[in-house]
Parts: structure tokens; C-alpha cells; sequence
């Protein structure tokens, strides 16, 4: 091999590697680049999401939303939004105030207890009922099941008084009514599938799409603050109040929760 081809052959050498350092440099530098131009996509993306996060935290909850919503009220209503619920016989001289919250654990245990007492005495016309309805509960968890409870309760009653009763009564049962720190309520699709065990309830379409609609959300919520603002001197349930006064077990402030004291302050009271 000649000197000459030699230094050829290594200055070509040298040629082919400055041209593959520029090429690699030009790849580090494009790649570079594309790091730095994802790292600020990222970073406004995380901006963006941040954002959003503070946007949706500070806007108002679905039902926050609907507290100044038109309210439709069921049938068998009436009053200012239909938050007047009486039930029983118009012969009935009396009417028995009944403060619930569809999550309260008492108010189960008292419908379990002397439900099948209170209803006797309404078809037999002791008394009318007034229900009201009350939501408080929602409020120790942030939880939704007392108003969507409340709202189905409106969906019954919008079928008939009875259906609301019976509804009523399933839900407290002990096979349907979950425990105070268990939502279940807020789901209704189990408030269907207790709504399918009153008669007039069960594959009822008009019932069922009210409740996953919502069209009495807005009521329940009314029907709620009516219980907030009430006059009787009620802050909790279940709680009994007839002619302005609250009935109470032993002068206490506790409910009858027994048939002997519900018979007892309640017969004291329709005699008063």
C-alpha cells in the first residue's frame, strides 16, 4: 500500500467521522429539544389540571346547585312547594307532626317498633300525619342518601299516600335500611330494588324514571329546610309534636319509642 492511499484512506476516515459527530450532535440536539418540550407540556399540563381541580372544588355540588332550582312538587301535596304532606282521614280532629330522616337510625328502629301501631291508628282516623322530612344527617359525611331518599319518597307519594307509606316503611326495615355510616341510599338503583317490594311501586316506569331523573330533587330539599326552619322546637328525629307540643317518653326529651309510650303521650295528647 502506497503513503499516498494511506493518507487517502485517513483523511477519508477522518471526513466519515467529523459526519457521523455532526449527525449524533444533531440528534442530542433534537432530542434535547423534545425533553425540554415535553417537560413543558407537562408542566403546563399539570398547570392546566391544577386548574381545572380549582375550578370544579369551587363550584357548587349537584345539589348546592339546586337549592334556588323551580321546584315540582308530587301530587298529593300542597303548601308553599308542596312541602305540606298530610295524610289520613279528613275526619281525623287531630294531626300528629312526624319529623324523619330517611338515613336515622332511630327513626328505623322506631318504625320497626311501632310502624305497624302509628299506621293502625291513622287508617282508624285517630289522627292525620304530617311528614316532614329532613336531610341533617347528609350533612355529618357529606352524603347524598337522605335527599335522594327523600326525593323517591317524593316519587311515591306523587303514585299515592299509600305507596308513600309502605316506601316509607320498607326503607326502615331491618332487611333494607343500611347502617347511619353507610350511604346506600344515595344509589338509586337500590332505591328501586326496595321501591319493587310495595306493589304500587314494583316496575313502576313513571316511579322509577322520577327517581333517576331527579324530579323531585328539588322538592326534597325544600321539604329539608322546612324542617330546619320549623317552629316546633325540633332539631332531631324521630320527633312527635301534636298541638304545638313535642311528645316525649317520661317527660324527657327522648321519643316514645316503645307502643306503650306511643299510645300513652299520644292518647294524653288527643285528649288535651
Amino acid at each position: 500500500m502506497s503513503n499516498r492511499n494511506s493518507q487517502a484512506a485517513k483523511t477519508a476516515a477522518r471526513e466519515r467521522l467529523r459526519q457521523e459527530r455532526e449527525r449524533q450532535a444533531k440528534r442530542n440536539k433534537v432530542k434535547r429539544q423534545v425533553v425540554v418540550a415535553g417537560s413543558v407540556v407537562g408542566v403546563l399540563a399539570i398547570a392546566g389540571g391544577i386548574g381545572y381541580a380549582v375550578v370544579q372544588s369551587n363550584k357548587p355540588s349537584y345539589w348546592e346547585g339546586l337549592k334556588d332550582a323551580k321546584v315540582i312538587a308530587p301530587a298529593n301535596t300542597t303548601g308553599a312547594k308542596g312541602t305540606t304532606v298530610v295524610l289520613g282521614k279528613d275526619t281525623a280532629k287531630k294531626t300528629l307532626k312526624v319529623y324523619e330522616d330517611p338515613r336515622c337510625p332511630i327513626c328505623a328502629q322506631f318504625e320497626q317498633t311501632v310502624g305497624s301501631t302509628v299506621k293502625k291508628d291513622l287508617d282508624g282516623g285517630k289522627f292525620k300525619i304530617q311528614y316532614i322530612g329532613a336531610t341533617f344527617i347528609d350533612n355529618k359525611d357529606n352524603g347524598q342518601g337522605s335527599k335522594n331518599a327523600l326525593s323517591a319518597l317524593g316519587a311515591a307519594l306523587n303514585v299515592s299516600p299509600e305507596a308513600f307509606l309502605e316506601y316509607k316503611t320498607a326503607m326502615y326495615s331491618t332487611k333494607w335500611h343500611p347502617d347511619e355510616t353507610t350511604d346506600k341510599f344515595k344509589d338509586d338503583a337500590y332505591l328501586i330494588k326496595i321501591a319493587n317490594t310495595v306493589p304500587a311501586l314494583k316496575d313502576n316506569t313513571k316511579f322509577q324514571d322520577a327517581v333517576n331523573k331527579g324530579t323531585y330533587d328539588a322538592w326534597a330539599l325544600a321539604m329539608s329546610k322546612t324542617f330546619d326552619t320549623n317552629k316546633d322546637g325540633v332539631t332531631g328525629t324521630p320527633s312527635f309534636v301534636m298541638d304545638g307540643k313535642k311528645l316525649t317518653a317520661d317527660g324527657q326529651d327522648n321519643p316514645p319509642m316503645t307502643v306503650a309510650d306511643f299510645n300513652r303521650v299520644v292518647g294524653a295528647a288527643l285528649k288535651g
